[in-house]
């Protein structure tokens, strides 16, 4: 009997022993480190936008021209295509404070470092959608800054309320915003003000216009961490 049992915990000891030994094995790791924290964000940003009504179409990771910007395009995060808006999101993965005014040309990250006026980057997004869908309808732009929950804001705070055409907003609540600010739009104007037909042909012709070329991208993004944005 006794030697049954001791066989019997014998058998039930090695699994575990096993299953240990695999958790704590050097070859798991590289699974986990070549992800980016930016790219982390931008799949919570990802699942937040699956959220959203199924009249709204998301466009993500936009490179569009736009001959104002010095390097000849615009980057943009996301946008988000509504019967009432076009939502142009931009996302920041910082650490720390967020401080900032809505006209000021420079926010701070915890008085450590300055960063571009993520509002007025935005702006500029909002600029080069504008030209590239002229005449398919009148677009109400919202301007939508999204930070990662290991900031804290202290910014205007109208830009935290629901009636600010610019808003900043954490990454975990993004679709929530964008809901509260389409139940707000549709209160004050009950007819969509983009048809159907209308906010396929904007999404058509981002599409179109968005470069996917590597060489173009990466030339981008090496001009704008040269500073010449």
């Amino acid at each position: 009997m006794f030697e049954a049992l001791r066989a019997l915990f014998r058998k039930s000891d090695s699994k575990p022993s096993q299953a240990v030994h695999k958790a704590h094995a050097p070859k798991a790791k590289p699974k986990v480190a070549p992800i980016r924290i930016g790219e982390i964000g931008e799949h919570k940003i990802n699942i937040q936008l699956d959220q959203l009504p199924k009249e709204c179409k998301a466009l993500n990771d936009l490179l569009l021209p736009n001959p104002k910007s010095r390097t000849g395009y615009a980057q943009i995060d996301h946008v988000v295509i509504s019967p009432y808006c076009l939502f142009v999101i931009e996302t920041k993965n910082y650490n720390g404070e967020i401080k900032g005014g809505r006209t000021d040309q420079q926010w701070t990250v915890s008085n450590r470092f300055k960063m571009y006026n993520p509002l007025k980057q935005n702006y500029g997004h909002i600029k080069a959608i504008e030209s590239l869908i002229k005449g398919v309808a009148a677009v109400k732009f919202i301007s939508m800054v999204s930070f990662t929950m290991r900031c804290r804001f202290s910014i205007d705070s109208e830009l935290r309320k629901i009636h600010s055409d610019e808003l900043v907003v954490y990454d975990v609540e993004l679709s929530e915003f964008i809901s509260r600010k389409l139940i707000s739009l549709k209160t004050g104007t009950p007819e969509p003000l983009i048809s159907a037909e209308q906010a396929q042909t904007i999404y058509d012709h981002l599409v179109q216009a968005n470069i996917t070329d590597s060489e173009i991208r990466k030339l981008h993004v090496q001009k704008i961490k040269g500073g010449l944005l």
